[in-house]
């Protein structure tokens, strides 16, 4: 009889817990840092591109990507806590702003002959948005 009732006490607490999972804001809170984090990544691949190795795919795919982890991030604030959802909003609308503001400036000021090394300066001029925009966000 005792057996049993450890047993049954174990198999309770094994459901018990397995039914707490995650709550919504922490899958927002991990959505939010796993796509910083994808943010991160591709500014780096993009910043580390030189006008002998920026290829419009190269380019594309990494925008693409920084596009999408955006999109991730604004989809995943609302499950956040009020705080949290302030900071996160703030950081992917300077992060935003920035981005259309370089690729204004890229599209404005590009001639043939100096393209590739004025991307080359907007690219990096992205990876400082980047980290003064979710620099704030804390991930850790």
């Amino acid at each position: 009889m005792r057996t049993a009732c450890g047993a049954l006490s174990i198999v309770l607490l094994a459901l018990v817990l397995g039914a707490c999972g995650e709550s919504s804001e922490e899958k927002a809170q991990s959505t939010v840092c796993d796509a910083r984090a994808d943010i991160g990544k591709q500014v780096d691949t993009l910043k580390g591109l030189t006008p002998a190795t920026i290829t419009t795919d190269a380019v594309t795919q990494s925008l693409d990507a920084i596009k999408q982890d955006l999109q991730d991030i604004g989809g995943a604030q609302s499950d956040l806590s009020d705080d949290r959802r302030s900071e996160v909003e703030a950081a992917n609308k300077a992060f935003t702003s920035s981005v259309q503001a370089i690729a204004g400036d890229v599209v404005s000021s590009l001639s043939a002959a100096d393209a590739k090394s004025s991307l080359v300066t907007a690219l990096q001029q992205l990876g400082a948005a980047y980290e003064k925009a979710f620099t704030p966000v804390d991930c850790s």
